[in-house]
């Protein structure tokens, strides 16, 4: 399942591929992927320049010029966007292909569920699955004291605060896992018991274990937009029970947070 260094990378290359280019083609083979008519979303968005692509937790949005209409797209529960040059022949599966003016052309496939939406720039802040997501622990605004102000008086588990995509975007199930193992923080630990070295400790684990993993490509099994894998592995603890810690040595344990599964070392995050 991408989460944020994944589709921030594929957003900055569609932008650095796809900026100027107009889609000239649209075929939809899942329309229930869709926000709108096959038709409606065919007339919003094509022939229109694309201005720029960049991305907000783990959705990628494409503006078209002078804000006449954004396309949105979240891969969901796993899923690949893949570019492909004019020459190239292609007979794999999709769900939405994208031709452009250059003959170039781009497909979505969905290994289970995902979205492509399409809306005006005047509706852009009702769109419901975007409007209400939290800060991107990677932009400038994320910094320590913003971090440190958004957790005051809030009662519950840390991981769960930090997972909700309305409070901060883009982390999932398989980033936190070593965020928490490096803040040396137990998951359900509850917030307000946090120290503010702590708190330190885990903006820091925050912001530069997901610079590591987008530097890396992201994960090792997923795709970028030219198809190519990323180089980040589970290197710590995440998805590695009964293997011993690297930091002292003890079994790493999985256990049930809420919902979620996670994996600790009991002495180093107690």
């Amino acid at each position: 399942m991408p989460e944020l260094p994944e589709v921030y990378n594929i957003s900055k290359q569609m932008n650095n591929e796809l900026a100027g280019k107009k889609i000239i083609q649209i075929e939809v083979l899942q329309e229930k992927c869709l926000n709108m008519t096959v038709d409606n979303f065919r007339a919003l968005i094509a022939d229109k320049p694309i201005e720029k692509v960049y991305s907000k937790g783990k959705w990628i949005f494409i503006k078209f010029a002078d804000g006449a209409a954004y396309m949105l797209i979240s891969l969901g529960m796993g899923g690949e966007i893949i570019y492909h040059s004019k020459e190239e022949r292609y007979n794999s599966k999709y769900q939405f292909k994208f031709t452009f003016d250059d003959k170039s052309f781009m497909h979505i496939l969905f290994y289970w569920f995902g979205y492509v939406h399409a809306t005006d720039e005047t509706h852009l802040k009702e769109h419901k699955m975007t409007a209400e997501l939290g800060i991107c622990p990677l932009s400038s605004e994320f910094t320590y004291e913003k971090f440190k102000s958004m957790l005051i008086g809030k009662k519950g588990r840390i991981k769960s605060y930090l997972m909700n995509q309305h409070n901060i975007s883009g982390i999932g199930n398989v980033y936190i896992q070593d965020i928490l193992f490096k803040a040396g923080i137990h998951p359900n630990r509850k917030i307000k018991d946090i120290t503010e070295t702590e708190l330190a400790g885990l903006y820091k684990a925050i912001t530069g274990h997901l610079q590591y993993a987008v530097e890396l490509g992201g994960l090792v099994y997923e795709h970028d937009f030219y198809g190519q894998k990323g180089r980040y592995t589970y290197d710590l603890i995440g998805h590695r029970p009964g293997s011993p810690c690297p930091i002292c040595g003890t079994i790493i344990k999985e256990i049930k947070c809420g919902s979620t599964r996670s994996f600790i070392c009991e002495k180093c995050q107690q």
